[in-house]
C-alpha cells in the first residue's frame, strides 16, 4: 500500500478538486444508505405486530450516552402515531417511498463519486506517458544504446495500459471503500458493539490471506511484463529485419523464435491472472461463513439475553451484508494493484532515469559561432572501452575538415562530442573558447546541422519534414531550400506537391531523394557548423552526383566536418585527420597525405583497387 499511495502522491495532486468531490459524494452515498436501510426497522415492526407494551408513549429528550435508545424510542413513537393516523399499509407505503426516494439520492451520489474519479484516472494515465515521452526525448543517447526499442514501446503501450487497467481503476474502489467501511462499522458498532467486537476478529484473517497472495502476484507480474517488453522487441526487429528474413527464407526460424516467447509469455500471465481469479471466490467464502458466525452468535442474543430486537438484529445483518461487498471490492483492488506496481517499476526506469547530460546551473548562451572549434587532449570511453584518446584538433571558422579511418576509429564519437550527445570523461571541447558543457544546450545544438548516412524523416509530409525544427518558415524558404538541395523536382512532381506525406521514416522516396530532403532540412535550418556523417556512402553514382552537389552548396560559408569512407568526396578538404584505434595518426590535405606513404595512402590505394 505504501508504493501505491507514492504513486499517488506523484500523480494525483495536479486532480486534488475531483478527488475531494469524490470523498464528499461516497460520504453522503454512505450516509443515504444508512438512513434508507434505517427504515427497515419500523416496517419490521409492523409487519411483525410488535407488542403495544414495546410501543413508546413519549418522546425522549436527545442523550448522547443513550442515542441508540433514543433514536429508536423516537422513530417507533413517530411511526406508530402514523399508524394510528392512516393505518398500517398506508404507513408501509410512505416508509416504502421514503426507503425509494433515499436510494435515489444515494444512487446518484454514487454514480457522481465515480463519474468524478473518472477525470483522475484518465488525466494520470495521459500524465504518465507525456512524462514518459518527454524524458526519452531529454535523455542523452547512451541511455538507448543500452535498452532495446521493443522494450521502451512496451512500457510506453503495455505497462502503462495496465497502469491504467489495475492502479488507476482501483482509485475508485480505494476512496469509496474504505469510507463505506468505515460508515457501515460505525453503524454496527453503534448497533451493538459486542457483537461487532465479536465480528472483526475475522477481518485481520481476510486482510493476511489478501495481502499474501497480493504480495505473489507483484512478482509473477512484473516477470510477465519483462516477457512482455521480450515480444515486443522480436516485433520490433521483424518490422526492420523483414528484407532479410525473407532473403534468407527465415520466416519459419522467426516464427518459431517469436511463439517460444509469446508461449512464455501466456505461460506466466495465465499464472497471474488465475491468482487474480482467487480474489472473489476467496472474499465471497470468507465473507458466508463470516455472516453464519454472526447469525448464529446474534441469534443467541436476541433469544436469551434480549439485548437486541429481532427487528434491529436484521437491521444489523443487512449493514453486515452491505459491509462486505466493500470489503470484496478492497480486497479486488488489492489483487490488482500489485500488477500495476510492477509495471509503475518498469516504467520508472526510464522516468527515473539519470540525465548524463546536465546542463550547468547556469549556462552561457551564445547566438553566434565566431571563430573556431577545438577538442583539447580529449578522451572518451563507453563503458569500461577508449574509443578515443588524447584527440587535439582546431577547426577554424570557414574551414572543412575530415576524418577518415577504419570502422570503429571513433570518427562518429568525435562529431557527437560537439553537440553533447555525448560528454567526455576527459579534456574539452570549446566552441569560441568555451566548453561546450558551460554552454546552453539548446543554444548549442542551434548552431549545428547534421546530414548522416541515414537519412531520418518521420511519417510527415515534405513540408513538415523540411521544416521540422525551424518555426516560421515561409514557402518561399521552404522551396528554396529544395531547389537548393536538388529536391524541388521530385517533390513538385509528386501527388499533392510540398503537402505530400513521404511514409514511414521516407519509405516512399529513394535514398538519394531521402538524403535530398534532409540536406534541404539542415539548409532551412542554416547553422553555421554542419556535420556530414558518411551522406553519400549508401547511395548509387547518379543519386551520389546529385547528393554531393547539395552537399557542397550546403558546405559553402559554412565551418563542416565531414565522415566519409570514400575518400574521393573529401579531396578538396582543407584539411583530413586520420583516425586509427581512436587516435589521430595523420593529419594534412589530400595531396600531402598522398605522398605520404602512410595509413591514408594505403586507404586510398585499397579503394582505387
Amino acid at each position: 500500500m505504501r508504493e501505491f499511495m507514492q504513486v499517488l502522491r506523484r500523480f494525483v495532486p495536479p486532480y486534488k478538486k475531483y478527488l475531494v468531490l469524490s470523498v464528499v459524494f461516497n460520504i453522503l452515498s454512505a450516509v443515504l444508505n444508512i438512513f434508507s436501510f434505517t427504515a427497515l426497522i419500523p416496517i419490521l415492526n409492523i409487519l411483525f405486530n410488535v407488542e403495544e407494551a414495546n410501543i413508546p408513549a413519549n418522546l425522549m429528550a436527545w442523550d448522547w450516552g443513550n442515542a441508540k435508545e433514543v433514536i429508536l424510542n423516537n422513530m417507533n413513537y413517530y411511526v406508530q402515531h402514523l399508524v394510528e393516523s392512516v393505518g398500517a399499509s398506508t404507513t408501509l407505503l410512505i416508509l416504502g417511498a421514503i426507503i425509494a426516494v433515499m436510494t435515489f439520492l444515494k444512487t446518484a451520489a454514487y454514480f457522481l463519486s465515480s463519474a468524478t474519479i473518472i477525470p483522475i484516472r484518465t488525466g494520470v494515465v495521459r500524465d504518465i506517458r507525456n512524462q514518459l515521452y518527454e524524458k526519452i526525448t531529454s535523455l542523452s543517447l547512451g541511455f538507448f544504446s543500452e535498452e532495446r526499442k521493443g522494450d521502451i514501446i512496451a512500457r510506453m503501450s503495455g505497462d502503462v495500459q495496465e497502469i491504467e487497467n489495475s492502479i488507476m481503476s482501483s482509485i475508485d474502489m480505494l476512496f469509496k471503500n474504505p469510507i463505506l467501511i468505515i460508515a457501515y462499522f460505525g453503524t454496527l458498532l453503534f448497533i451493538s458493539w459486542q457483537l461487532t467486537l465479536f465480528t472483526i476478529v475475522f477481518v485481520p484473517i481476510f486482510g493476511w490471506f489478501m495481502g499474501f497472495v497480493g504480495r505473489k502476484l507483484k512478482q509473477k507480474s512484473i516477470k510477465a511484463q519483462s516477457l512482455w517488453s521480450d515480444t515486443m522487441s522480436q516485433v520490433e526487429e521483424t518490422l526492420g529485419g523483414l528484407r532479410i528474413i525473407k532473403a534468407f527464407c527465415a520466416e519459419d526460424k522467426m516464427n518459431s523464435r517469436f511463439d517460444r516467447i509469446n508461449s512464455e509469455y501466456r505461460d506466466h500471465i495465465m499464472r497471474v491472472n488465475i491468482r487474480q481469479q482467487l480474489a472473489h471466490p476467496m472474499s465471497e467464502f470468507l465473507g458466508t461463513v463470516m455472516i453464519v458466525i454472526v447469525l448464529w452468535v446474534g441469534g443467541i442474543l436476541v433469544l436469551n439475553n434480549h439485548v437486541l430486537s429481532g427487528p434491529v438484529f436484521i437491521f444489523y445483518l443487512v449493514m453486515l451484508y452491505s459491509i462486505i461487498n466493500p470489503l470484496k471490492e478492497f480486497s479486488r483492488a488489492s489483487y490488482n494493484i500489485p500488477k500495476g506496481l510492477a509495471s509503475m517499476e518498469r516504467v520508472d526506469r526510464i522516468l527515473l532515469a539519470e540525465k548524463d547530460i546536465k546542463e550547468s546551473e547556469n549556462p552561457l548562451h551564445i547566438g553566434a559561432f565566431e571563430r573556431e572549434i577545438e577538442f583539447r587532449n580529449v578522451s572518451f570511453r563507453y563503458s569500461e572501452k577508449w574509443v578515443l584518446r588524447n584527440i587535439n584538433l582546431v577547426i577554424p571558422k570557414g574551414k572543412t575538415i575530415a576524418l577518415v579511418g577504419q570502422s570503429g576509429s571513433g570518427k562518429s564519437t568525435m562529431v557527437d562530442l560537439i553537440p553533447r550527445y555525448y560528454d567526455v570523461q576527459e579534456g574539452e571541447v570549446l566552441i569560441d573558447g568555451i566548453n561546450v558543457k558551460d554552454l546552453g544546450i539548446h543554444d548549442l545544438r542551434l548552431l549545428i546541422g547534421n546530414v548522416n548516412q541515414e537519412a531520418i524523416l518521420f511519417n510527415d509530409t515534405f513540408y513538415n519534414n523540411i521544416t521540422f525544427g525551424v518555426d516560421n518558415a515561409t514557402q518561399e524558404e521552404v522551396e528554396q531550400a529544395a531547389r537548393i538541395a536538388n529536391a524541388h523536382d521530385f517533390i513538385v512532381q509528386s501527388e499533392h506537391g510540398y503537402q505530400t506525406s513521404i511514409g514511414d521514416r521516407g519509405s516512399r522516396l529513394s535514398g538519394g531523394q531521402r538524403q535530398r530532403i534532409s540536406i534541404a532540412r539542415a539548409i532551412l535550418k542554416n547553422p553555421p557548423i554542419l556535420i556530414l556523417d558518411e551522406a553519400t556512402s549508401a547511395l548509387d553514382t547518379e543519386s551520389e552526383r546529385l547528393v554531393q552537389d547539395a552537399l557542397e552548396r550546403l558546405m559553402k560559408t559554412r565551418t563542416t566536418i565531414a565522415i566519409a569512407h570514400r575518400l574521393s568526396t573529401i579531396k578538396n578538404a582543407d584539411e583530413i585527420y586520420v583516425l586509427h584505434d581512436g587516435q589521430i595518426v595523420e593529419r594534412g590535405t589530400h595531396d600531402n597525405l598522398m605522398q605520404t606513404d602512410g595509413y591514408y595512402r594505403r586507404l586510398h590505394d585499397m579503394q582505387q583497387v
